[in-house]
């Protein structure tokens, strides 16, 4: 028999193949769906400043409060999705986030926005974790990864899908309500619909998955105990974020990654703002232009991927990556609204393969026992990026009339981070840094 017949009758292999056949495409609509009921508000600034009197100011402000509820209620929601399940709270999250953002349809003051963006946030915190935590239990550490970047990928498409359908939806008309609520009811309702999906779809145990046999069941539980049992025999480190501020190098992971949040975010939501300025394009001809920027960018992240693995010296290519966001944040200041569009689309280059090219390094830097709370620290130091840019762009242009400002802020930034990205190391010295000490004191 050959190794590719007998590679094929593998048990532990042809489960794991079907568990992601039967979960990723799922997990992986869950996403898109998440990530557009996250920016859709970036169609429908305007429309609430016509129809409800909601300025720029509070207008970002209000997109940033969605990341202020998620990063506070981040830990309370692992902390029960660990005691009811990764498939009973994946599925609560999925339909308290559907309500709320179907209830934004119904604003009608600052107050009301603040509130519901806030609950947004609130209602989405522990999605991410809760779908890596449902990984772990159904599949091998060495699949763990793959399923992560195909479920990750999700926000790229989900980039591309928002600016179609999101516009299309503004056009809906009937039973008194405007298109940018319509857009709200119907895409928060898809999300409730998906609730419904996943509670049927899912299943908490291996053994409650008919679509195994009972001996890829048997592999697969084995195989994920005994890796469950190792992990549990080394043991780990569970540093409070303070004692893992001590290292300098994670404190450098934390203002690189908020850099680079903070430039994708401000463009999230002010991009459908800034291709409005071209004038005379219907709601779907601003969907349909919100996308190319992000298709240049999922291009321009594989080209760099492939760069940066054939030529390795990952600081270099995340520093270029960042001064390409630069160049072209300054760029789009010029005040011709269609050059402006064309520069971010060369800075969406930049600060989306920026995104990618920075987890390698301190996936590298990091001891294994305090990887994860280190990159739960950083994703959540990063996500604040999402609350101060569009807040710094809402307030600049209520009070100058224009992002420039915004746009020069976010250049520099990027700067700076190009610079930083130097100082960064990828790999650890023995005896230097901060790691060991703080594992003598977790231990």
């Amino acid at each position: 028999m050959t190794s590719a017949s007998t590679s094929a009758t593998d048990p532990l292999e042809s489960a794991v193949s079907k568990v992601k056949r039967h979960i990723l495409p799922l997990f992986l609509i869950m996403f898109i769906a998440n990530y557009i009921d996250r920016v859709n508000i970036g169609f429908v600034n305007a429309h609430m400043q016509s129809d409800l009197g909601i300025g720029a100011a509070a207008y970002g402000l209000g997109s940033g409060l969605f990341f202020v509820g998620y990063a506070l209620f981040e830990v309370p929601s692992n902390v029960l999705m660990q005691k009811y399940g990764a498939r009973a709270w994946l599925t609560r999250i999925m339909g308290t986030w559907g309500l709320v953002a179907g209830a934004m349809a119904f604003v009608w003051n600052d107050t009301s926005f603040y509130v519901l963006r806030f609950l947004l946030g609130v209602a989405e915190a522990g999605f991410f974790p809760g779908v890596v935590f449902y990984f772990t239990q159904w599949l091998p550490q060495k699949e763990r990864g793959k399923a992560v970047a195909v479920f990750l990928s999700g926000s790229a498409f989900a980039s591309v899908l928002s600016g179609p359908i999101t516009g299309s939806l503004l056009s809906v008309r009937g039973l008194g309500l405007q298109g940018w609520q319509w857009m709200f009811l119907i895409e928060g309702g898809f999300s409730i619909v998906l609730c419904g999906v996943s509670w049927m779809l899912l299943k908490s145990r291996i053994r409650d998955a008919a679509w195994l046999s009972a001996e890829e069941q048997q592999v697969l539980h084995a195989s994920i105990a005994r890796e469950q049992a190792e992990r549990e025999a080394l043991g780990g480190a569970h540093l409070p974020p303070m004692k893992l501020l001590k290292d300098p190098q994670i404190v450098l992971f934390c203002f690189l990654y908020f850099a680079i949040q903070l430039t994708i975010y401000a463009a999230t939501f002010w991009l459908p703002t800034i291709i409005r300025t071209m004038g005379g394009l219907s709601y779907f001809q601003v969907g349909m232009y919100n996308t190319i920027p992000w298709l240049i960018a999922m291009v321009a992240m594989y080209c760099f991927a492939l760069l940066s693995a054939r030529w390795r010296f990952q600081q270099a290519w995340l520093a270029g990556a960042l001064v390409i966001a630069a160049c072209g944040l300054f760029a789009s200041t010029s005040g011709n609204p269609v050059f402006s569009f064309v520069a971010i689309c060369f800075s969406a280059i930049g600060f989306k393969a920026a995104s990618s090219l920075f987890w390698p390094i301190p996936q590298g830097y990091l001891d294994t026992r305090v990887a994860a709370a280190v990159i739960a620290l950083i994703n959540s130091v990063g996500n604040l990026g999402g609350f101060f840019a569009p807040a710094a762009f809402g307030y600049l242009q209520q009070h100058t009339g224009s992002i420039s400002g915004g746009l020069y802020g976010l250049g520099v930034a990027s700067l700076i981070a190009a610079a930083a990205a130097f100082l960064t190391r990828n790999r650890r010295v023995p005896r230097d840094g901060l790691l060991k000490p703080l594992h003598r004191e977790a231990h």
